[in-house]
């Protein structure tokens, strides 16, 4: 929990732990019973709505954004609960395509719960470990938008992320890949010497109203928002991943 205290020690509750989080309502109201001082700026059970990947981006496919170009969505993904020998059932019903990046279901703040892996084969698929969601994987050149909102303000940094995925490799490569952590601060392609095509920020006013949208309809004020841009074209964005508070204190914005 990181807390400010002011003069008269009044505390501003900045935010909590998940693991505070999943202590529910009854732990906040007797705590804000204790000390009526606090403002608490996101409600545990909000924040509790994106500790799991698939309610995570459920708020996403219905996103009204009709009054841009840009189109924005989520990449296709799949819920696997448990056991791994369904897995390549489950992906050709659902009418997936390889390669899948795999990500595990809850999202804990652990480091496990930021593995991810990509699959390349339908053989391989019962090597997973479940419960998981599988997405589809989408050409981005190799960039991915931090897109950090706190209340109305919005910040915006590129990291490397996930190199694409060609015909060769497809052909050429089977099993499941261990994926180092992307888009984490040390990944930071801000300076890179990149391709302006690939380098050029999502525009504003689209990152406006999609956070405008997203506070509402997910009741938080600290989040970021994991965006891609699909390979050649350019007016199609996918939200792959939300965080709540995420390491927003690294940007010298703030």
């Amino acid at each position: 929990m990181r807390l400010v205290l002011s003069p008269n020690k009044a505390h501003l509750i900045l935010s909590c732990t998940r693991k505070l989080a999943r202590s529910g309502s009854g732990f906040w109201r007797d705590y804000h019973e204790v000390h009526p001082e606090v403002t608490v700026l996101d409600p545990p059970n909000a924040i509790e709505h994106l500790n799991n990947r698939q309610s995570m981006l459920e708020e996403v496919a219905d996103l009204n954004l009709s009054s841009f170009y840009e189109e924005v969505c989520t990449p296709r993904q799949l819920v696997i609960m448990k056991d791994p020998s369904s897995i390549p059932t489950a992906v050709a019903m659902a009418g997936l395509t390889l390669p899948l990046v795999a990500k595990p279901l809850v999202v804990d703040g652990t480091s496990k719960s930021h593995e991810l892996s990509l699959a390349y084969d339908e053989a391989s698929l019962p090597m997973l470990d479940p419960p998981l969601v599988l997405q589809e994987f989408v050409n981005h050149g190799g960039i991915l938008f931090k897109v950090y909102i706190i209340g109305e303000a919005i910040q915006v940094v590129r990291r490397f992320s996930l190199p694409d995925v060609n015909t060769y490799d497809l052909l050429n490569n089977v099993g499941i890949y261990r994926l180092p952590r992307v888009s984490c601060a040390a990944a930071s392609a801000d300076h890179a010497d990149l391709d302006p095509r690939i380098a050029e920020l999502p525009p504003r006013p689209l990152l406006e109203k999609l956070g405008r949208e997203l506070r509402g309809r997910l009741g938080l004020r600290l989040f970021n928002i994991d965006m891609i841009r699909e390979l050649g074209a350019n007016d199609r964005y996918y939200i792959i991943d939300i965080n709540y508070f995420p390491g927003i204190w690294e940007n010298a914005w703030l």
